[in-house]
């Protein structure tokens, strides 16, 4: 099983690029953030002519999460409690009995602000539901923009951008806390030491050419599933097209 993860920061405006790799690439599940779209208005049209299921939930201009699936997605849920008077940043699905949870972590804004508390506790209530909903023995996938980068290898300059947002100690350890209920990062399970990026800001000029990026996009699995993976890589090319994201596409491999 091949899945993927990509932040399209607006799936209407990265449509193209979507479908193209989609029809490259063959994913059997692609997580996808931020598609700033409310339900009616997502382009599910494109990714069925494709052969691909896709299940979705959105909001005007901002957040938004879907599962692209080439089998159709069983026991799908939304939210973390209560989908009504949440934004829209987790979906769960399972394909081919493989629970996976898609998440658009909040960014957090400011650590002296307000989003960045909500990120924090957005991290403790991630931790509830795995563990009201799932155990740390079974297979489980979480993917997604977890909006941290968590190791010193994982940003362009570890020091420099030590206490901003993403990669401030507060989210370390709010992350941290998540993966000690059982997950295992599966790309640095097979790339310990490689330092890749999957998120460069265009507020920085010439950041992807200059290399100023950071990894904050992720694949997460319990270790009975990620001792079944058999490789995991980054697709820095999408980022190198015209009108790209500011992310591009985190790949997994599992052999199940």
């Amino acid at each position: 099983m091949k899945i993927a993860s990509f932040n399209t920061n607006g799936i209407r405006a990265r449509l193209p690029i979507l479908t193209a790799w989609l029809e490259r690439e063959g994913p059997d599940v692609l997580c996808i953030q931020e598609t700033k779209v409310q339900d009616e208005d997502f382009p599910r049209e494109a990714f069925e002519g494709l052969s691909f299921h896709c299940t979705f939930w959105g909001q005007k201009a901002f957040h938004g999460v879907a599962i692209v699936s080439k089998r159709p997605p069983e026991r799908v849920s939304f939210g973390l409690r209560d989908k009504d008077n949440e934004e829209a940043r987790i979906l769960t699905a399972y394909i081919d009995d493989i629970p996976i949870v898609n998440t658009y972590v909040p960014q957090g804004t400011a650590p002296d602000s307000e989003r960045f508390h909500y990120k924090l506790k957005w991290f403790e209530d991630l931790h509830d539901y795995f563990s009201r909903h799932f155990r740390p023995n079974e297979p489980l996938v979480w993917a997604g923009d977890f909006n941290v980068a968590p190791e010193p290898v994982d940003v362009y300059d570890p020091e420099g951008l030590l206490g901003s947002i993403g990669y401030h100690p507060q989210e370390h350890k709010a992350l941290a806390a998540v993966k000690s209920w059982g997950f295992v990062d599966v790309f640095r399970r097979h790339n310990p030491d490689k330092r890749a990026y999957t998120f460069w800001d265009y507020r920085i000029p010439h950041a992807f050419r200059r290399g100023l990026g950071w990894r904050v996009d992720h694949i997460w699995a319990t270790e009975c599933l990620a001792e079944k993976s058999t490789r995991a890589w980054i697709d820095a090319g999408p980022r190198q097209l015209e009108k790209p994201s500011d992310h591009t596409f985190i790949l997994a491999e599992f052999k199940l």
